[in-house]
């Protein structure tokens, strides 16, 4: 009975781990297909859609970085064995605030705010740069 249980225990974390990594593969091509979606419609936005504004074309260019840096992400899981890289989260919450920062700019309060929130994501940047906390060596 334990050598059963001990069989099942050895096998379960491989089986959950494939699981999660077939997942993250769907949820990367699906990321590919709205890169290339976004991709698109900046070519229109910029090349025919001229009533388009500036901000409207920066947004689209922000949700671009925004599925390039999921996937450089997942890449990263993967070339470091199944681990997430911190840093790559705090680039991902720096550029979705610089996002809605363009989007939403009516109160001078909250803009504030959200660049006090990006100074912390960069001082955390930095804190998880240092060597002692950096696993990577890119």
């Amino acid at each position: 009975m334990l050598e059963s249980i001990k069989k099942w225990s050895d096998k379960t974390p491989r089986l959950l781990r494939a699981a999660l990594n077939l997942a993250l593969i769907l949820v990367a091509v699906i990321l590919v297909i709205a890169m290339f979606k976004e991709i698109w419609e900046i070519f229109h936005s910029i090349f025919y859609d001229t009533s388009e504004s500036f901000y409207q074309i920066t947004e689209e260019i922000l949700v671009f970085f925004l599925y390039f840096e999921f996937l450089a992400l997942i890449i990263k899981y993967f070339e470091m064995e199944y681990h997430f890289p911190l840093r790559y989260f705090i680039y991902i919450g720096i550029t979705a605030i610089v996002r809605y920062i363009i989007i939403d700019h009516e109160s001078a309060l909250s803009t504030l705010l959200l660049s006090g929130a990006i100074l912390v994501l960069l001082i955390s940047l930095f804190v998880a740069n240092t060597k002692t906390l950096r696993r990577d060596t890119d």
